[in-house]
């Protein structure tokens, strides 16, 4: 299968209602809306891909991303024959920004190629479905006593690293912090200030973190995803390793953070930077300049987190994850896909993602189809 002839792209939307909200200092989310790709390759291997409409990362709407898909994604690969990194390229190149939309049909093209040769995805990206993949659990920004409360459960349910999400007034978030510690002081946290800290401040809050000695592993994009000077500030003033996040969207980005020494880390996320290839491009960037990797995610379903799965166990880059989205969604969507057992995920042994078309892994029925639009 060195060229791959793609014969048809078809998309629906529907939403995924969450077991609980997910709130950011960004953002509320109660519902996801998902916009669901499959694609078919000549000699019948199918795939599929999803994204989730994420207006404050992306500016995507799932209106938004159908239309790219149907039209300029959907127009540069029906009825083309080329290798795989020829159609990724033709991906990226059908029109600007949509990186959602770029990251569904990526996903799909790339599942389809491995059923194809037989393989995991993780095996046919040269990696091991095998490798120890563990997440952590996020807990949503709000009071101190509910967060607290939420960081208990997750610890029940087997998390041992929790993402803890601030961002808030700092020394409000110090209260939250102090609260869930006290709740789960075996628990090693990773904090997202999601863009919410000024430079004073983050430099601020982190040292009072260290000083007061938090279990913290990390601290994600402090400040505005634009500010790259006050980025690199937060990481030469403090020693706690500061992550890139909203700041990284693509291997351009990379290169500029890594040439800056913007931050001690990545977070590499498909719907931002529009696939498989350019995850991979910005991983390759970071393992040249000696800076590790976490793969994430946004609140997206278990098709999206399963690729990034599979991605994470491909790339000697990537040492963390971050992919516990699915696990907040009240329904499931096709069988197969990853599997949790406590925080560890295990990828299938099942050609591609691993997912059973038509299929419901809760028994319940998919996402319920808004609308539905075949290419042939």
């Amino acid at each position: 299968m060195s060229r791959l002839r793609i014969e048809a792209l078809s998309t629906r939307i529907g939403a995924i209602p969450l077991k609980r909200p997910f709130i950011t200092s960004r953002r509320r989310t109660e519902s996801v809306t998902v916009v669901t790709v499959e694609l078919r390759l000549a000699g019948g291997a199918t795939g599929i891909g999803t994204a989730a409409e994420t207006f404050a990362v992306t500016g995507e709407s799932a209106a938004s991303m159908a239309a790219a898909l149907d039209g300029p994604i959907a127009a540069a690969l029906t009825g083309a024959e080329r290798s795989l990194t020829g159609h990724a390229e033709a991906i990226a190149a059908s029109c600007a920004s949509n990186t959602s939309a770029k990251a569904a049909a990526e996903i799909a093209l790339h599942d389809a190629w491995a059923r194809g040769l037989g393989v995991p995805l993780a095996t046919a990206l040269g990696g091991d479905p095998a490798a120890e993949l563990r997440t952590d659990m996020t807990v949503s920004l709000q009071d101190p006593a509910t967060m607290a409360a939420d960081a208990v459960a997750a610890a029940e349910d087997g998390y041992r690293t929790l993402k803890i999400k601030l961002g808030g007034d700092w020394s409000a978030d110090m209260d939250r912090l102090r609260a869930v510690n006290e709740a789960v002081p075996e628990a090693s946290l990773r904090l997202d200030a999601n863009q919410g800290w000024t430079v004073k401040d983050a430099i601020r809050a982190i040292r009072r973190i260290e000083d007061e000695g938090f279990p913290v592993e990390l601290v994600e994009q402090p400040v505005h995803r634009e500010d790259l000077h006050g980025l690199r500030q937060v990481t030469a003033a403090v020693m706690t390793p500061v992550m890139a996040d909203e700041a990284l969207t693509s291997p351009a980005d990379a290169l500029r953070l890594a040439g800056m020494r913007a931050a001690d880390l990545f977070n590499i996320k498909l719907a931002k930077c529009g696939g498989i290839r350019q995850a991979l491009a910005i991983a390759d960037i970071a393992h040249a300049a000696g800076i590790p990797c976490m793969v994430g995610a946004m609140m997206e379903p278990r098709v999206s987190i399963t690729a990034a799965a599979h991605l994470a166990a491909a790339h000697l880059a990537i040492t963390l994850i971050d992919l516990d989205p699915a696990e907040w969604m009240a329904e499931n969507g096709p069988a197969g896909g990853y599997t949790m057992h406590g925080s560890r995920m295990v990828l299938p042994s099942a050609p591609g993602l691993g997912f059973q078309a038509g299929r419901s892994s809760s028994g319940r029925n998919a996402p319920e189809r808004d609308t539905e639009r075949t290419t042939p």
